[in-house]
């Protein structure tokens, strides 16, 4: 056995229909931009702008998945995966945002869902993940109050078209990345710097949410709906200290941001002296629509933060001190009691809603070597991440799931093909996948819980 091998007392643990899953996202995978009647996304545009991207990357061919789908589940299929968390790419199903749906988007969509079972894989369909269609933004983006609505079209028409075969939905992944990212740093598309902004466009992209699980309800589909969030669990240096209030504003703009108007219906009411004051867009029953029950919550960990209070540090009087005693190549400390630490607070703090860790993985300097890729700190990675997961299910948090980012090396967004995240190596000239170590050791342990659940 490996020393990064879990024993069977853990994966005993894991229920007998626990999700071992993998994910990835559409612009980051499908590549064929140009084909199928799909109009242009705001990732397009960004990642087309010299000095955007590194090395001025784009997703124009990524790793072909939409041509080489049958054969990426084939592989799946050998990986003894068999849970899926993709995405629809909006402007494939409504080229200009809305109006009249494309046909030949629809139809790729049912060729890919139909291979996925026709391989034992079961979807999780993603809504949005950060790629709105450019005829959208120029009319004035998520800022635009309307596009909260040709949203909530674009969720209804997916819902009646694919629902049949997807039972578990998400509609957003990731609005804190969407509304910062996009909108206040500028790292991603649109690009904007404008915190007024930022704040007008996380609260519309909120509101879009509740009336898309509104709209689901609606339709009596046998199925579950809830929303992927990216969360981190915020630790003081020193507890007891000053390092305290460091936490409770780091918390606020990581976590509760997005998880309060979900859960409680209300906004932090510390977010004002981070941000600023969100201004006119909020109507009468906004946060009631927000907060629309789900049926689970999709959990994207990736590192912890631990923080020391600067007084001279406004508006978030931090100072990072996390260890950096083992990093993943985009230099993100690696801690899975991290993972552990977050599901047992959401817990606490939110109730006994149920989990998938929708995202969860590491980039690493991978090198392929004779058709192999032996990559031991990815293994340790997961290891421990399931371990967490392990003791959060054991401590009463009902995790239903775990999908590893990412099913295969891909786009990954500002960093362009520099950061390899995938279980799956894609040589890039050529397009082929080599299966990594990490991918034949999770094989592995699917396997073997497969078998410790049989009896």
């Amino acid at each position: 056995m490996s020393s990064f091998d879990l024993s069977d007392e853990i994966l005993k643990k894991l229920p007998k229909h626990f999700h071992f899953g993998t994910a990835a996202a559409a612009y980051q995978v499908e590549g064929a931009v140009n084909e199928g009647g799909r109009g242009p996304s705001i990732w397009d545009i960004f990642s087309s702008t010299p000095g955007k991207t590194r090395n001025g990357d784009t997703g124009a061919i990524s790793v072909d998945h939409y041509h080489r789908f049958t054969e990426d589940f084939v592989l799946m299929r050998e990986l003894n995966i068999k849970h899926y968390r993709f995405s629809i790419a909006w402007s494939r199903l409504f080229p200009m945002g809305s109006g009249l749906i494309n046909q030949q988007g629809v139809d790729f969509y049912n060729r890919l869902l139909d291979s996925m079972l026709e391989n034992g894989i079961t979807p999780m369909a993603t809504l949005y993940h950060w790629d709105l269609p450019q005829a959208l933004q120029d009319l004035g983006g998520w800022e635009n109050r309307d596009t909260v609505y040709r949203f909530q079209e674009y969720a209804d028409a997916a819902f009646r078209a694919f629902g049949d075969r997807v039972k578990n939905w998400i509609t957003h992944n990731e609005p804190w990345c969407v509304s910062v990212l996009g909108n206040l740093t500028g790292e991603h598309a649109p690009g904007f710097h404008d915190a007024q902004k930022a704040l007008t466009v996380a609260h519309h992209v909120l509101l879009s949410h509740g009336l898309a699980v509104q709209t689901y309800r609606g339709l009596n589909q046998d199925g579950q709906i809830g929303i992927t969030l990216n969360l981190t669990p915020v630790y003081a240096q020193t507890p007891g200290s000053d390092d305290d209030k460091a936490v409770v504003i780091n918390d606020v703009f990581s976590n509760r941001w997005f998880l309060d108007p979900i859960f409680k219906a209300q906004y932090p009411k510390e977010m004002t002296q981070i941000i600023g004051e969100l201004k006119n867009a909020i109507s009468i029953d906004d946060l009631a629509t927000i907060a629309q029950p789900i049926d689970f919550l999709g959990v994207n960990y990736y590192q912890p933060l631990v923080v020391r209070y600067d007084e001279n540090a406004a508006p978030f009087y931090t100072e990072n001190v996390t260890p950096q005693d083992r990093v993943t190549s985009m230099g993100w400390p690696i801690s899975g009691d991290g993972l552990r630490d977050l599901l047992l607070r959401l817990q606490k703090d939110y109730g006994t809603c149920p989990f998938y860790i929708t995202e969860n993985g590491a980039a690493y300097s991978d090198q392929l070597e004779q058709g192999h890729v032996h990559d031991d700190e990815r293994v340790h990675y997961l290891s421990d991440h399931v371990l967490a997961i392990a003791e959060a299910r054991e401590q009463g948090v009902d995790v239903r799931g775990y999908y590893v980012w990412s099913f295969i090396d891909n786009f990954e967004w500002a960093w362009g093909y520099d950061q390899r995240f995938g279980i799956v190596y894609c040589d890039y000239a050529t397009l082929q996948r080599y299966p990594k170590d990490s991918a034949w050791w999770y094989a592995k342990h699917i396997s073997r819980h497969q078998n410790l659940h049989m009896y």
